[in-house]
């Protein structure tokens, strides 16, 4: 079975950190690259997959696309 995922990765000021949407459960991967990190969440997405089973799978809600927004917040 092969699924997509849509994955953010971060920058960090210490590395990279990558996590993928429409997953259930936490899974994230680091590293010093923005390759490491995206190779690190893949392995760790396919170890979830493998631990928990399809279950983790959000098939109701698949995410189609993905933005990023800057908003000012005053308190």
């Amino acid at each position: 079975m092969s699924k997509n995922f849509k994955i953010i990765v971060e920058k960090q000021p210490d590395g990279y950190v990558a996590y993928p949407l429409g997953l259930k459960g936490v899974v994230v991967g680091e590293g010093d690259t923005y390759e490491d990190a995206l190779n690190d969440v893949k392995s760790a997405i396919q170890f979830h997959i493998e631990t928990f089973g399809d279950e983790v799978l959000e098939n109701d809600n698949c995410v189609m696309e993905v933005f990023i927004a800057e908003a000012g917040i005053v308190f």
